[in-house]
């Protein structure tokens, strides 16, 4: 059974050591090619941290965000999530973690068409094992944080961008995971729109205490975060606070 390590302030929920990733791949001859795309990424992020990392395409920022998320696994090094060691973890494991452990908020919303608000802010508790209607209550319960109550029926094609990225953040905290991990998620919202999300995130990071690693190409956006880290040719270039935010 997997043994999740509680949370203390002065252990990191977050540990990465010396973490490289790969992909062997095969060219029009056959032969195998291997595409190094991270490079001794070493990282400590604490419980409380509002992180964003920036990167050009190519930058690996991507394949960083997929192994925090445990939708990837590191070729070598060690990636500690909550006091576990990620690699030694079977399928189903992992599974359980991003169920449990981690709320994930993406730039197309990936919203089900099919359901509305409410259902879809439910579906992790169903996954879990929760009955519907503590879901479905616990799901009407996120949708009054984020200010989306009234449109708790509608479907996502009845919502706006930025709506829908409001129920894509319920979603994604509707088990109380100690971890967001955002990836470009006001990429395909309007200025106005992004800035609301943002505020949003900022809320949560600071009245909640849940950490927050997002991954954005835009200055302004990462300017929300107090914590910027840059990669660029799968590397850490940069790892500062962000002295500005408050």
């Amino acid at each position: 059974m997997l043994s999740l390590v509680a949370f203390s302030p002065i252990s990191p929920l977050i540990r990465i050591e010396n973490l490289c990733k790969h992909y062997s791949l095969q060219d029009v001859n056959g032969d195998t090619i291997t595409s190094q795309v991270l490079f001794d990424i070493n990282l400590t992020i604490q419980p409380g941290e509002f992180i964003a990392i920036m990167g050009h395409s190519g930058s690996g920022k991507s394949t960083l965000m997929n192994i925090l998320g445990c939708l990837d696994t590191p070729s070598s090094g060690s990636y500690w999530l909550s006091g576990q060691n990620v690699a030694t973890l079977s399928g189903n494991e992992l599974a359980r973690i991003r169920n449990l452990q981690i709320g994930f908020v993406f730039q197309g919303f990936n919203l089900l068409k099919r359901m509305n608000a409410l259902d879809n802010v439910a579906t992790p508790l169903l996954y879990a094992g929760i009955s519907r209607a503590q879901s479905r209550q616990r799901a009407l319960e996120m949708l009054r944080k984020t200010g989306l109550e009234n449109f708790a029926l509608h479907h996502p094609n009845q919502l706006s961008g930025g709506q829908q990225q409001r129920v894509a953040i319920s979603r994604a905290l509707v088990n109380s995971p100690p971890l967001i991990l955002a990836d470009e998620p006001t990429g395909n919202l309007d200025t106005q729109t992004g800035a609301e999300i943002m505020t949003l995130f900022r809320q949560l990071n600071r009245e909640q205490g849940i950490t927050i690693v997002l991954v954005t190409h835009e200055e302004d956006i990462a300017a929300y975060a107090k914590r910027l880290i840059r990669l660029k040719d799968g590397r850490v270039m940069l790892d500062r606070s962000n002295e500005s935010v408050t």
